[in-house]
């Protein structure tokens, strides 16, 4: 009798055990689920102006508190979305990095509102050692001869632009390699008036990029470099304005020589209007 009535207490022990198990993993799913949220993620690398598919997103649990804004939850929604920047594997698709919808993929997508992108032919020398890298920012530098007289028709370096975003080198436009490139060409991001002056830049002279710090967004106006203040001897003085012819007065002066007087008595005689002297 004993040992049944104990049976009978350990069997509704176990049945309430296990009945606190299920209530427990069932709270604590519930939690769970709650608590993430499925957000869409690059399955790979992805490289800025590339279009989207299904093969290049998957979904991934994120903690609902640290869910990014513009965060996608359903890879559908992005199909043809084309990224504005570099994304990393594992990395949230947000709406701020893509371009708005129905922009084709290609380097035009990636170009700012008000900006143009225009090509500069740079060697290994003018591009930096290859550092220039798309996500950069580079200072130009023309180098033509002045007309001033100054200078007497001397070469003069200036810097033109400041703070040029490098968008592409040659055909490339991945922003996170960090390896350099010597390439042929160099793809900047510029304004329209900035775009006309790099234009005229390159047809009078030749061109230099200046590579710079990214966080380093203070403008400096100079006044360009030339062979006399590369040397610290100045700027020549400007030669000093030849005199003003001067004219010469030439005065005609007539001298009259007496005659000499003659000796003995002198009469003079007056016949009309005229007067003579005899001398005798």
């Amino acid at each position: 009798m004993k040992n049944t009535r104990a049976i009978l207490m350990l069997l509704v022990a176990l049945i309430a055990g296990a009945a606190a198990v299920i209530s427990a993993s069932r709270w604590l799913l519930q939690q769970s689920s709650s608590s993430v949220k499925q957000v869409v993620v690059a399955a790979n690398d992805l490289d800025l102006g590339q279009p989207l598919n299904g093969s290049q997103l998957k979904l991934v649990s994120w903690p609902t508190s640290s869910v990014p804004p513009g965060a996608f939850e359903d890879p559908k929604s992005l199909d043809g979305r084309v990224v504005r920047t570099s994304l990393q594997r594992g990395e949230p698709i947000l709406d701020a990095k893509l371009a708005p919808i129905g922009t084709k993929g290609g380097l035009s997508a990636v170009i700012n509102d008000g900006k143009r992108a225009i090509t500069v032919r740079v060697n290994d020398v003018v591009g930096v050692a290859g550092f220039a890298l798309p996500g950069n920012y580079v200072d130009v530098i023309v180098n033509t001869n002045e007309d001033s007289k100054s200078t007497q028709n001397g070469s003069i370096s200036k810097i033109v632009l400041e703070k040029i975003l490098v968008l592409a080198v040659a055909q490339q436009v991945s922003r996170d390699d960090t390896q350099p490139k010597v390439v042929n060409a160099v793809t900047l991001e510029v304004t329209p008036d900035q775009a006309e002056k790099l234009d005229v830049a390159r047809s009078v002279g030749t061109l230099s990029l200046v590579l710079r710090n990214q966080m380093d967004v203070a403008d400096i106006n100079t006044g360009g470099a030339t062979k006399h203040t590369l040397l610290g001897k100045g700027e020549p003085a400007a030669p000093a304005p030849a005199p003003a012819p001067t004219t010469r007065t030439v005065v005609k002066t007539r001298t009259i020589v007496a005659a000499p007087a003659r000796s003995g008595n002198c009469v003079g005689v007056l016949a009309g209007i005229q007067g003579s002297l005899e001398c005798f």
